[in-house]
């Protein structure tokens, strides 16, 4: 048995399931869309990847001695803004994208931050106070059919430590 490892469209942790090393991606999408209870075309990317898995790929062909770390969605792309000192970045990621990606161009690549600087801020949901984690994958925080979402990049609130004991 393989372990499979998946994020998906409106589900934030982390999914499991064990399946046979010869079934092919498309019959991993039928089980998994069955578990998720999504309708329509379900997509899957493996984490970070271009471009969405073939049908016909066999899980055995692709999985590591770890297992396989997917992203299922119905969303094919997600258009992404990055706000920071009212500038605006826009770029499309796929769903199987994580924010610690998303971070890093926008920080280091689209506003010229050293990995240092970024290093100390964070990408926060526009208009709330969620802060993902960066293994987040894009898609847990986007449903079909509105593929699309914003974040501001803000500084990281840091403890310097404790007072000291009186």
């Amino acid at each position: 048995m393989i372990s499979v490892f998946y994020q998906a469209e409106g589900l934030r942790e982390i999914g499991h399931i064990e399946v046979e090393p010869a079934i092919t991606i498309a019959q991993l999408k039928e089980q998994l869309a069955k578990l998720l209870k999504l309708d329509g075309e379900l997509v899957l990317f493996v984490e970070d990847d271009e471009e969405p898995l073939g049908a016909g790929v066999i899980i055995k062909d692709i999985a590591s001695a770890h297992g396989l770390k997917l992203h299922a969605h119905r969303c094919k792309e997600i258009a992404v803004a990055v706000t920071f000192n009212r500038k605006v970045a826009r770029r499309i990621f796929k769903p199987g994208t994580t924010v610690a990606k998303v971070k890093k161009w926008a920080a280091i690549k689209d506003f010229g931050m050293t990995p240092d600087e970024a290093g100390e801020h964070l990408l926060q949901i526009v208009g709330t106070h969620d802060r993902p984690a960066p293994n987040t994958h894009l898609g847990t925080l986007v449903t079909h059919p509105d593929c699309q979402i914003g974040f501001d990049l803000v500084p990281d609130e840091r403890v310097n430590g404790a007072p000291e004991a009186v």
